[in-house]
């Protein structure tokens, strides 16, 4: 069985930190993967380190933004050094700085090449985190997510199923293709329409529409290393957070 993840965007709503990572550490989960503010200065970095020794919680993933993986360097490794950090994934491209052809994502893979290649020089993993626009096509027929990856043919997929199914892709068909760059996946599940609309349609792991015992089966299939559960906006971290582990033990 693999040890599962926790994606601590999930709990940016129900602070301080140390608690939220107390009630991981009970409800089961041994790491988690981090986010940009976590890391934002020198104290929080402190805190999470701190937080994390005394819950005996790893962080073996984290989301780094574009902005910092290319113009801080130094800072980015510092980071991962001190919180254990083994894989790096670059996590979104905001809307007003997409491109819009085919030949835009695969330069934008390049690029990303071109960003993760002083971590994968440190021994680091580096790949890219999908939302739902990586899946839909583009006026000339490009599959975003294609191109980004002909681009950066040694990028590594964190691969967002649910964001996945919310593009109009079908996960089993792409784990199909692109399966051999998976490293990692993000486990979150999407509420039956018109369910749950106070946490933006998503639901904990099990109570939703997508088919998770079929994925693990196709998932397994893959490289991957990390499970990590996420929710982006529950009205309770610790219901969504111990609900979705006791799940996702019995796929």
């Amino acid at each position: 069985m693999p040890d599962f993840s926790y994606q601590l965007y999930s709990s940016r709503n129900f602070p301080p930190l140390s608690d939220t990572l107390a009630m991981l550490s009970r409800a089961g989960y041994k790491s988690v993967e981090g986010y940009g503010a976590l890391y934002a200065d020198a104290d929080k970095i402190r805190e999470l380190k701190a937080n994390l020794g005394s819950t005996n919680l790893t962080m073996p993933t984290g989301h780094f933004s574009i902005d910092m993986l290319e113009q801080d360097i130094p800072g980015v490794l510092a980071i991962a050094e001190a919180l254990g950090v083994e894989t790096i994934y670059c996590p979104y491209l905001p809307p007003d700085q997409r491109p819009t052809t085919g030949a835009g994502y695969a330069e934008l893979g390049q690029r990303l090449a071109a960003a993760g290649q002083p971590y994968r020089d440190a021994g680091l993993g580096f790949g890219w985190h999908n939302h739902d626009f990586e899946l839909q096509p583009l006026a000339d027929g490009t599959i975003p997510l294609v191109a980004i990856f002909e681009g950066g043919p040694d990028l590594e997929w964190e691969a967002d199923i649910a964001w996945v199914v919310k593009g109009g892709g079908d996960p089993l068909r792409w784990i199909a293709a692109l399966g051999d760059r998976i490293t990692s996946v993000h486990m979150k599940d999407i509420a039956a329409p018109g369910e749950n609309t106070d946490e933006d349609g998503w639901a904990d792991l099990g109570q939703g529409t997508v088919d998770w015992k079929r994925l693990m089966a196709a998932l397994t299939k893959t490289p991957v290393k990390h499970f990590v559960l996420e929710h982006d906006n529950p009205k309770d971290d610790a219901r969504f957070a111990e609900r979705s582990i006791a799940c996702a033990k019995t796929l």
